[in-house]
């Protein structure tokens, strides 16, 4: 005697829309039309690691007309002040009257390279050259005894 499963079989679950095209901020950088989807992603996975995991105040998204893409701004803490950050897919090149443009908010600017695993890189830029720190490392030791070697041969 066989026996037979009155069970239904597992229906199909229709696909889970993308959580990030219903996202509010995703749907207010789209509102800009910028025109450029891939700096739209890359603005949005920018504005969700600053938001969410960096916990940073007051994160919004504005146009820059002249360079048709989604800046952002935000404050790393309460009270800090304003900072410009530019999302840039890694495959989009900057010029430097794109930089210059930027800067001329007044903010002070970051730049985030947004790679297509999402990995995400920031730069701060600035108006003119830094000093930078020394470099660290044992090379640094290593040339100053050599240095000295060398002095107290001759």
């Amino acid at each position: 005697m066989s026996q037979t499963s009155d069970r239904a079989a597992p229906s199909e679950k229709p696909p889970a829309p993308n959580w990030i095209l219903q996202h509010p901020a995703f749907q207010q950088m789209k509102d800009l039309e910028v025109g450029d989807s891939a700096q739209v992603h890359a603005a949005f996975l920018v504005y969700m690691d600053l938001s969410e995991v960096r916990q940073w105040k007051e994160v919004s998204c504005v146009k820059s007309p002249e360079l048709q893409v989604v800046l952002l701004e935000g404050r790393e803490k309460e009270g800090a002040p304003i900072q410009t950050i530019l999302p840039l897919p890694v495959h989009r090149s900057l010029c430097h009257r794109s930089i210059r443009q930027v800067l001329d908010r007044g903010f002070p600017m970051l730049l985030c390279a947004v790679a297509s695993d999402s990995t995400l890189v920031y730069q701060r830029m600035t108006d003119g050259l830094v000093t930078p720190d020394p470099p660290v490392g044992p090379f640094q030791d290593l040339g100053r005894r050599q240095h000295r070697k060398r002095r107290q041969q001759h």
